[in-house]
């Protein structure tokens, strides 16, 4: 390996393999030299329980971020919907490559569709659905109260694997990595427009050595400029609101002709409160809009909800 080679650090799920290897291929076709180096996180090593339990953010990053602060790795490749929004001293978002779907999926036991429900919708009452995430959950309430919302750890096809146990009757995962696996023939309902998803949801996060010119540079390279302002009219709007991943929160931002428009929700745990709030402005100001947009919901009452999870 030579001194100009670019250590890639990831986690070590075949997902998170897939994006490392995907941003690897870029980089080498770039004309860089590249390695990957495999890192366990607190959120891979528990792999029982709600994440919760583990804490409250960073859970499948600070491993990643303290390698790359100790020079052992040069670039981490992160799910953007995992990285903190509080700045880590040191280390700089150096690109946000184009964005797969950053909406969620639906798919449903094949003995519930042959049974007719293929839908959330025509999902029976008392149905089980299963879900790692509180902003999942809360949403899947709020439209379906009547369902029971369990929940669901592990990998993408540990989950699959679960459903098709019988565990579930369905189950809500991240379109962006059922595709990314090739898993897109799984998904029996597509959630745009249903339930409103994580920040940064199905965009990659590129993070290096806030003074590693050289990496930045070549990171840089694979920005998408739109997807990096969406994304971070999303983030802004997370920090403002102090949300966390685990917060019952959701936001997305659709940009088009240098334009951004964001939708943002805060719900109870519970999904019986929902406050949402929908705003346009410049792609040029997407933190201003992210943070105006939780500021309009703050209005509203969303530190409530927010103090009611971190009770």
């Amino acid at each position: 390996m030579s001194d100009s080679t670019i250590r890639i650090g990831t986690r070590g799920s075949r997902l998170a393999r897939w994006q490392a290897d995907w941003v690897a291929g870029e980089l080498r076709r770039l004309g860089h030299e590249v390695a990957i180096v495999e890192i366990t996180t607190a959120g891979d090593a528990q792999k029982t329980g709600p994440i919760g339990a583990i804490g409250t953010q960073g859970v499948f990053t600070k491993e990643i971020q303290r390698a790359l602060l100790a020079g052992s790795v040069d670039l981490a490749v992160h799910s953007l919907k995992d990285l903190p929004t509080t700045p880590t001293p040191g280390l700089v978002l150096a690109a946000v490559p184009e964005r797969e779907s950053p909406f969620d999926a639906l798919i449903v036991r094949q003995d519930r569709i042959d049974g007719g429900a293929a839908t959330l919708d025509s999902l029976p009452r008392g149905a089980r659905v299963g879900t790692g995430s509180v902003r999942r959950k809360a949403q899947l309430l709020h439209l379906r109260p009547d369902l029971v919302v369990g929940d669901l750890r592990g990998n993408v096809e540990t989950r699959l694997a679960k459903l098709e146990a019988g565990e579930h009757d369905a189950i809500v995962l991240a379109e962006a990595g059922l595709v990314r696996l090739g898993l897109r023939g799984r998904i029996t309902q597509r959630l745009a427009g249903v339930i409103i998803p994580a920040p940064g949801q199905g965009a990659l996060g590129l993070e290096c050595r806030a003074d590693d010119t050289a990496t930045s540079e070549a990171a840089n390279r694979l920005n998408r400029h739109e997807d990096h302002a969406a994304t971070t009219a999303e983030r802004a709007a997370l920090a403002r609101l102090e949300g966390g991943c685990l917060a019952a929160l959701g936001a997305h931002a659709l940009a088009e002709n240098e334009t951004l428009a964001l939708t943002a929700l805060v719900l109870s745990e519970s999904g019986d409160r929902c406050l949402q709030v929908d705003e346009v402005g410049p792609l040029a100001e997407a933190q201003a809009l992210g943070e105006r947009v939780a500021d309009a919901l703050l209005a509203q009452g969303a530190a409530a909800l927010l103090r009611e999870r971190q009770a």
